[in-house]
């Protein structure tokens, strides 16, 4: 009934910037806390950031410093500023909810479809 819808992604050189967007849509969620993973090509799908309802932060070591996640309201939107993007950080990114702060992608169950950051050198 709930669904995550990411947009924003595309081909961008290194050192440049892009937001990507987390729409809500549906019944609110019952949690308080969202993330974004991302998951590259042969790889497994990888913790990127997580805000909960208080607006604490948590980033991966990969992307500290570099990106930036937010939000607008409890669980409707949240954001994930992305800069000086290396090509290293090609991957689908997926946003998620849950009822904790869980670095592991098997502690969700709800997923939006994804969208592709490339990264070119």
């Amino acid at each position: 009934q709930v669904a995550l819808v990411e947009s924003g992604g595309g081909l961008v050189q290194a050192g440049d910037s892009l937001t990507l967007t987390c729409a809500c849509s549906g019944r609110p969620f019952n949690n308080d806390y969202m993330a974004w993973f991302r998951q590259a090509q042969g790889k497994e799908r990888e913790f990127v950031a997580g805000i909960t309802h208080q607006n604490l932060v948590l980033y991966g070591n990969s992307v500290r410093g570099r990106f930036r996640i937010s939000r607008i309201g409890a669980n409707n939107t949240i954001f994930l500023q992305m800069n000086k993007l290396k090509p290293e950080d090609s991957a689908v990114y997926y946003c998620t909810r849950g009822p904790q702060d869980s670095r592991s992608p098997r502690a969700y169950s709800i997923w939006g479809q994804g969208t592709q950051v490339s990264v070119s050198s």
